[in-house]
């Protein structure tokens, strides 16, 4: 396994539409592994090829506390949409911005595991909303195209601070 350089917003190559992945091979296989790597190293809970620089259309996702739940999904397919949740939503390709972002709160999707099974997942929240961002990339569509208002910046203090202020209500 091997961490990956993650592309920036800017990189006209998040910009361009992924293609099917054809055949499940030893490098997608490497490629599952490198990329769950490189996205929990950047403490992020989902990540598409193409953020990698790679035209495939593949994502991994683990929305679990502890990271013990990946999901790697090959072609994947949203085919149900349902509900509405706004929240704040980020990406590992825009660093240190956040902005906010209505998404479906219950989604229905198909894909392909690494094993040739052809899966189906249904995930509410969290989970919905990190399957329709990264089903987004995919297509060449950043969250900042679909976010309402400007993008802010935030650091990490600011979480921590959030996180402490929610600890003491």
């Amino acid at each position: 396994m091997a961490l990956r350089n993650i592309r920036l917003e800017g990189d006209p190559l998040l910009r361009k539409t992924s293609k099917p992945v054809k055949e499940i091979t030893d490098r997608i296989r490497t490629l599952a592994e490198d990329m769950l790597e490189t996205m929990y190293d950047a403490n992020g809970v989902g990540l598409a090829a193409p953020q990698v620089g790679i035209l495939k259309r593949m994502v991994t996702i683990d929305v679990s506390e502890d990271g013990t739940e990946p999901m790697v999904m090959i072609n994947p397919v949203i085919l149900e949409r349902d509900g509405e949740q706004t929240g704040p939503e980020g990406c590992l390709s825009l660093p240190g911005l956040q902005g906010t972002v209505t998404r479906p709160s219950h989604v229905k999707a198909e894909y392909t595991d690494l094993d040739g099974n052809r899966c189906t997942v249904e995930g509410d929240d969290l989970l919905a909303r990190c399957i329709c961002h990264e089903l987004d990339h995919l297509d060449g569509v950043l969250y900042r195209d679909v976010a309402e208002g400007p993008l802010v910046q935030v650091s990490a203090s600011d979480d921590e601070k959030e996180e402490e202020e929610a600890e003491e209500e």
